[in-house]
């Protein structure tokens, strides 16, 4: 089983390892970084860079696909050689994932069209456009879409997509050797608990990708 992650400029970079270290365990898988060109590809705040492994005219019949998310998701949203791409593999995929705003990418390709998927809760409503019935669950199935909701939720659906495809035991086993056991110092991990300030400080800081 082959598991490609994709990779494009200012990703989000826990969106990206959060499943390649909880589903990227998968027993017998091969995971693979790919972006437009094989290289080093930098994340939003420019500090990090993963390495792509392939292009992505090299992974054309990955089973899983990964699609992390960024603050500025409207870029690639127009970006034809990754939407083509998106459309091409999930032809053949048995699994096609996002985490964060990378339900948007996948929106954008058309493949989220009269599915209901999640994203961070501050694009939630930029789906709506592209025929999409968001939710605000932290990850969400609908046939082999499986998209997650903001970074972090990237480990849940990561480990909660592992379960479906190796069983639980091999899931727990992987939460158990990642001790993934969040005790968050704060009770701000989401809208409906964070302080109103914050919450309409960052909503006010967030730009429109546009839609179709």
């Amino acid at each position: 089983m082959q598991i490609a992650v994709l990779l494009y400029d200012r990703f989000t970079a826990l969106d990206a390892i959060g499943p390649f270290d909880t589903l990227g365990r998968l027993p017998g898988a091969e995971t693979v970084f790919v972006s437009e060109r094989p290289g080093p590809v930098r994340t939003d705040n420019g500090n990090l860079a993963l390495v792509a492994d392939k292009g992505l005219g090299e992974v054309m019949r990955p089973d899983i696909v990964v699609v992390p998310g960024g603050p500025h998701p409207e870029l690639e949203m127009k970006n034809p050689a990754v939407l083509d791409w998106l459309r091409a593999v999930d032809a053949t995929t048995t699994w096609t994932t996002s985490v964060c705003t990378g339900s948007l990418l996948l929106a954008a390709a058309g493949l989220l069209d009269g599915r209901r998927a999640t994203s961070h809760w501050l694009y939630l409503d930029q789906l709506a456009p592209f025929g999409v019935e968001s939710t605000g669950e932290r990850v969400v199935f609908d046939g082999k879409y499986v998209t997650a909701a903001g970074v972090s939720s990237g480990i849940d659906m990561g480990l909660t997509l592992l379960g479906r495809i190796a069983g639980d035991e091999v899931a727990q086993t992987v939460q158990l050797m990642t001790e993934y056991d969040p005790q968050p110092p704060y009770d701000a991990g989401s809208p409906d608990k964070a302080p109103a300030e914050l919450v309409a400080r960052l909503r006010a800081l967030t730009p429109p990708t546009g839609s179709r």
